[in-house]
């Protein structure tokens, strides 16, 4: 089941999040980003268990997807795209685009966004440290 989150869902999703950064808990503050009209959450819930998770800001017309992170064990059963698929079907009607950064090593991600229509705009050097970034987008189409 995919839903919004909840204020009860902050420890698991920090706790996911961690395994993304290890300063992630420490730089989003999720009890403000409940309250946030421009940050969403979107959860991935099995067996009562939240396994996955999207984080994204939405602008005007514009949408940034800050993080995505799905439980190691249950990686490849789609539950990535069934996020990106939830969130892009609720989209309101004046976004227009769609960016993320990704590790240029994340082979995986690049080939799911690819497949959600999202293209390579621009390398950000060094990005994650010493690591190149892609910067990826998607226009929406009306």
């Amino acid at each position: 089941m995919i839903r919004y989150f909840k204020i009860e869902d902050i420890e698991k999703i920090n706790e996911l999040g961690n395994k993304i950064t290890s300063n992630f808990s420490k730089t989003n503050d999720l009890e403000k980003i409940k309250e946030d009209k421009f940050t969403k959450i979107l959860v991935y819930e099995t067996e009562n268990r939240v396994v996955a998770f999207l984080m994204y800001t939405e602008l005007e017309e514009t949408i940034d997807i800050n993080d995505i992170f799905v439980e190691e064990e249950y990686r490849r059963k789609n539950i990535a795209s069934c996020l990106l698929d939830y969130m892009i079907s609720e989209l309101k009607s004046s976004i227009k685009l769609i960016t993320l950064e990704v590790r240029k090593s994340n082979t995986k991600a690049i080939q799911l966004y690819e497949k959600f229509g999202f293209s390579i705009y621009h390398t950000r050097k060094d990005y994650y440290g010493t690591e190149d970034a892609y910067l990826m987008g998607r226009s929406i189409e009306r």
